[in-house]
């Protein structure tokens, strides 16, 4: 056990960061707070196996990772995907007859420098926040928990990659359009 861990502090030090990082997946206050309260017994549990080679924050984070994805194999949330003849329409019309983009994405500049544009960083959190569930939490663990395809399938119940892939390839499209309605600072073409 490392010297710094102080399960009594736990809480107070880390509470609203853990809390965070589950609203951020579950968008459901009362399940992150028992995602928080499972993930800190689990760490009281494993305190003697903590050596110190991370932060405690981050050693809590890869708990409630574990934590978050039992939580989403339990809830069993196999869903058809959210399609109607409308919506492949919608989805065809963006790509003509090659496959290429029917209208690309605008030059959005350096990436270097917009990667640190603090306009695009909150602009991206709220598009993030207004994808349909599913596609939110299937964007947030790829992108930002870095599951790979085997996991998401097994935690989401998905039945197969390739609609894992359609359904992440359309919150990517979803995301794309709405920061280009809501950002200002992107370059035009």
């Amino acid at each position: 056990m490392a010297a710094t861990a102080d399960p009594e502090a736990w809480l107070d030090s880390h509470g609203d960061a853990l809390y965070a990082f589950a609203m951020m997946r579950v968008r459901n206050a009362a399940v992150a707070e028992d995602l928080v309260q499972e993930t800190l017994l689990a760490a009281l549990g494993a305190l003697a196996g903590f050596d110190g080679r991370s932060s405690e924050r981050t050693w809590l984070i890869g708990i409630l990772k574990h934590k978050l994805i039992d939580h989403l194999r339990r809830a069993g949330r196999e869903q058809t995907a959210d399609t109607t003849s409308d919506d492949e329409a919608v989805w065809n019309a963006r790509f003509d007859h090659t496959g290429h983009w029917a209208e690309p994405p605008r030059d959005w500049g350096d990436p270097a420098r917009i990667a640190e544009n603090d306009g695009l960083r909150q602009a991206l959190a709220g598009c993030i926040a207004r994808l349909p569930e599913r596609q939110r939490l299937l964007f947030v663990l790829r992108e930002v928990d870095g599951l790979d395809t085997d996991e998401l399938l097994d935690t989401l119940g998905i039945s197969s990659a390739n609609n894992l892939w359609v359904m992440l390839s359309r919150a990517r499209a979803a995301l794309r359009e709405c920061i280009e309605r809501t950002w200002g600072g992107g370059g035009r073409r």
